[in-house]
């Protein structure tokens, strides 16, 4: 039956789950203080280095995918402790790295850590009891935008202080007692379903989302009308359509898209993509607005440090909301409480359009954003695992956590399209124009608010939530 672990364990696991989640989002923002110093550290070239940070988005968007149906498979507690274990490994390799091709492949098992967080969600559903485990999968989601708050004024102080290897040597000390924790205080359930993987719709889905993020991440620096660009988005479609197909006859899919494609799953999954893109937007325009010179009469004069220090509240603010999250999911449901997450977000971008002289501005700003993403991200889970089967509940978060990455990868590519497009000369540099900025604002508020409308289509599951623990039990009871 759920629950069946005892209540102080069960607290200590979760602990050991939001820290271990907190540091997979942490070391994917590792790289942004010397994002701009990284061809000269690996000799290599801007497109090439630019390859540091989109190969970790790559690895992560199927690793989430492929994370939660293992854990469905094999046992959620032998998942976490593997995706522990490759982060340990991607932190050392990149911290050893002098050059280009070491430091992608530590990136990329860095970023295959991130299937962490959806596999941690899942389990948390297993090992709480009713009244607390709204909170505790509101506090893991949150985990997803604390880490990458706090990251940032971190490891630019790491990096402005030691040598930059620091950075990574941190990110593998964190890892390490993650690891540790996943192995010694998770508790190994009899919670796999068994069955085979799906090998051949992992290969497809892992070119198709590959080509397709890669066409979109890459966009901006090679056009949006080039070959290259319109080529890797059709090709990544085609063969994500066909894997479709593929996943449709197959008796144990790598993921059902029957119960994916049902209207409440399915609805969830397009908020998410909105409501990834409004989190992200804000994280990019904002840091940027912050350390442009005074002199341009809208910047804000602010150090990379600095910056990262005004946008590190925001992380605090969302982990203060989850619990707000699982009362009001237990109060009124996770619809009603990810339209209210959706709602504050876009207040959050209203605000910043209009309130942007200042950097108490800003931060004002990105706390009402960041109390509507802690708000959200906490219902969208619940909403997920109220409407599919606990057997398949790693893999429907996995997807879930996915659509999320989709959107905050669009909202990089849309929020520098939107930046570059609109410019003036500063000092015989080209800087972006106080209007696209607030456009950026804009487009975040818009972002959001169709994550609320989408939402508001979802049927209600309050009831269907409710009666998770009595579904659990009968299917452990028929395992």
């Amino acid at each position: 039956m759920r629950a069946t672990t005892p209540p102080s364990r069960g607290l200590l696991t979760v602990l050991v789950l939001c820290f271990g989640g907190m540091t997979v989002s942490l070391t994917q923002t590792l790289v942004v203080p010397i994002q701009g110093q990284l061809p000269t550290l690996l000799d290599t070239s801007p497109s090439n280095a630019g390859w540091v940070v989109t190969i970790t988005l790559l690895a992560g968007a199927v690793s989430m995918v492929l994370s939660g149906r293992l854990g469905d498979l094999l046992g959620k507690q032998r998942v976490l402790v593997a995706t522990s274990a490759l982060l340990v490994v991607g932190s050392v390799v990149s911290a050893l790295s002098d050059s280009l091709a070491p430091m992608l492949a530590g990136r990329a098992l860095q970023g295959m850590a991130l299937g962490f967080i959806p596999v941690g969600i899942a389990l948390i559903r297993e090992i709480t009891p009713p009244r607390t485990s709204h909170t505790a999968i509101a506090a893991m989601s949150a985990t997803l935008g604390v880490g990458g708050a706090i990251g940032l004024p971190l490891s630019a102080f790491v990096a402005q202080t030691f040598d930059w290897h620091a950075i990574f040597w941190m990110g593998a000390a964190l890892s390490a007692v993650m690891t540790l924790g996943a192995v010694t205080l998770v508790p190994h359930r009899n919670d796999h379903a068994g069955g085979s993987l799906d090998l051949v719709g992992t290969v497809g889905l892992t070119i198709g989302l590959v080509a397709t993020l890669i066409g979109v991440s890459k966009g901006n620096a090679w056009g949006w009308a080039s070959g290259r660009t319109l080529g890797s988005i059709a090709a990544g479609i085609v063969v994500l359509l066909v894997w479709g197909a593929y996943e449709l006859r197959r008796r144990e899919p790598l993921v059902n898209l029957r119960a994916t494609s049902s209207r409440p799953v399915l609805l969830t999954n397009l908020a998410a993509i909105a409501i990834g893109f409004g989190m992200m937007a804000m994280s990019i325009v904002m840091p940027q607005l912050l350390q442009l010179p005074t002199a341009t009469g809208f910047g804000l004069g602010q150090t990379l440090l600095a910056a990262g220090l005004w946008m590190a509240p925001g992380g605090l603010v969302m982990m203060a909301f989850a619990p707000v999250s699982g009362r009001l999911i237990q109060a009124i449901g996770p619809k009603q409480t990810l339209m209210i997450g959706a709602l504050v977000l876009g207040l959050g971008y209203l605000t910043a359009f209009f309130l942007m002289a200042t950097p108490w501005q800003l931060l004002i700003a990105s706390s009402i954003a960041a109390a509507g993403v802690g708000i959200g991200y906490g219902a969208m889970p619940t909403l997920i695992m109220g409407n599919v089967s606990p057997r398949e509940a790693g893999a429907a978060v996995g997807i879930n956590a996915l659509m999320r990455s989709i959107g905050t990868t669009s909202a990089a590519a849309v929020m520098v399209t939107v930046l570059t497009a609109s410019t003036r000369d500063f000092n015989g540099l080209l800087i972006p124009t106080e209007g696209a900025y607030q456009l950026c604002f804009a487009i975040g508020a818009v972002a959001a608010f169709v994550g609320l409308a989408l939402t508001a289509l979802v049927p209600h599951v309050h009831a269907r939530a409710r009666a998770d623990v009595a579904d659990v039990g009968l299917v452990e009871a028929s395992a």
